[in-house]
């Protein structure tokens, strides 16, 4: 919006304006800024409607103490998203209004099942097949207008990290993949925000990792001396990931233990559909699983220890996801947090080295 406003009423030639990095620094600090100032009394707010999460007797009883905490935080974080990325992307690109589309919709979808439970005082919020229903129509929706819109073979293709020549054409199959890149991404974030700020700060790192290949992908000397594809117009895709970092760490100055406000099923659905969409635009989804192993790695916990149970009858984790399963061996909730932040630095170390190693 900045650079409509600059071009079309000011008339001004203000070449910083048209660059990527320029605005993508300005999108995280426009996010991180709009998230602290209203972030109080958006707290307030939720605190006088009595909307504070409902904590299971079946967990850590140190949870229990968290009981009335509001939630539904994750509307600060997309809020401050959508004002930072309307105001510093370019709105003519397409693929920021299909990110955007993305983070909204599943967004609506969090919000419904958070406000179900909260204001409706329904437990069981918005029943798992209808939720499923509803992610999925938005995911294959996305899916198949990123099909049809493709403008180079490379959109489509699966690329292979370490291997310079390796992209497999995936065809309609592509419509496939990204719709269980975006729905299980989505999905996996939610499983791991059970713990204060455990979720958040992965998602932090991995945004700013996709915004690096983001930028990488849409520019044409990067994209060829990196051997990635070139993907033009993902560029802009660095300015959302920029604010979605920046509205990231404003929520996590509130989220941080011990919490004032949880991110709700309306962050954490939205922020992981968006993470999951931007690693396919910009065709990194198997590097993308390694830097989101968290994420991956607290999905499989929950399979794990589900598929042993119906099984054998017993159980592999003494709880499941899995860092409740370190609560219960005795590490304190800040020690398991901080543990799993550290593994989520490395793990998106591991897969920003895959931009050399080729």
């Amino acid at each position: 919006m900045i650079i409509w406003i600059i071009d079309e009423w000011l008339a001004l030639d203000i070449a910083l304006f048209g660059f990527i990095t320029f605005r993508t620094i300005m999108a995280a600090l426009t996010a991180l800024a709009v998230s602290l100032l209203i972030g109080p009394w958006f707290i307030r707010s939720l605190s006088r409607r009595q909307w504070g999460q409902p904590i299971r007797d079946l967990g850590p009883e140190s949870h229990l103490k968290k009981s009335g905490t509001p939630t539904m935080g994750g509307a600060l974080i997309l809020v401050s998203i959508v004002l930072a990325t309307l105001l510093w992307a370019d709105l003519d690109n397409r693929y920021v209004w299909t990110v955007l589309f993305v983070t909204m919709a599943f967004g609506a979808i969090g919000f419904y099942d958070d406000f179900r439970k909260l204001a409706l005082k329904d437990s069981r919020g918005l029943p798992a097949r209808w939720k499923y229903l509803f992610q999925s129509l938005a995911a294959l929706a996305v899916a198949g207008f990123l099909f049809m819109t493709a403008d180079v073979p490379e959109a489509t293709e699966l690329i292979v990290p370490f291997f310079k020549e390796v992209a497999i054409p995936l065809g309609a199959f592509y419509i496939v993949l990204t719709y269980f890149v975006i729905v299980g991404s989505s999905n996996a974030v939610n499983l791991t925000d059970g713990l204060d700020g455990l979720a958040i700060m992965p998602v932090v790192l991995v945004a700013v990792a996709l915004g690096v290949f983001a930028y990488a992908t849409g520019n044409a000397v990067f994209a060829n001396y990196l051997s990635i594809p070139l993907i033009p117009g993902a560029g802009e895709l660095a300015i959302f990931c920029a604010a979605l970092a920046g509205a990231g760490l404003g929520f996590l100055w509130f989220n941080t233990y011990p919490a004032q406000v949880f991110m709700g099923d309306i962050g954490a659905l939205a922020v992981g559909a968006a993470l999951g969409l931007v690693a396919v635009i910009v065709r990194q989804e198997i590097v993308f699983m390694i830097m989101a192993g968290i994420f991956v790695i607290e999905t499989l916990s929950v399979i794990l220890q589900v598929a042993s149970f119906k099984l054998t009858g017993r159980r592999i984790f003494r709880m499941a996801p899995i860092h409740h399963h370190f609560e219960l061996k005795g590490w304190p909730e800040p020690k398991v947090i901080v543990r799993f932040w550290i593994i989520a630095v490395i793990l998106v170390l591991i897969g920003l080295a895959t931009l050399k190693i080729r």
